[in-house]
């Protein structure tokens, strides 16, 4: 079984948090967590992230705010 370096790591994570991840490529991220404390605190950090997205309330725009806000996304190219 090939071990997955950190990059690999990077790009699998949300499909491990998602639990989507097959049995052998799970393993493999699960066994370079224990060996690499960057990836580690790297996915407590998303798991903190994605905590406190999830508690972020939805705010309603004021219809002239949003129009403005839309033109200045418009002007930004």
């Amino acid at each position: 079984m090939k071990p997955l370096d950190c990059n690999e790591l990077v790009e699998m994570i949300t499909a491990y948090l998602d639990g989507s991840l097959d049995l052998e490529t799970r393993a493999r991220f699960d066994e370079h967590l224990l060996d690499c404390d960057g990836c580690d605190n790297y996915l407590q950090q998303f798991r903190v992230t994605i905590g406190r997205v999830g508690r972020i309330r939805e705010v309603e725009l004021a219809p002239e705010f949003r129009a403005q806000l839309l033109d200045a996304f418009k002007d930004w190219r």
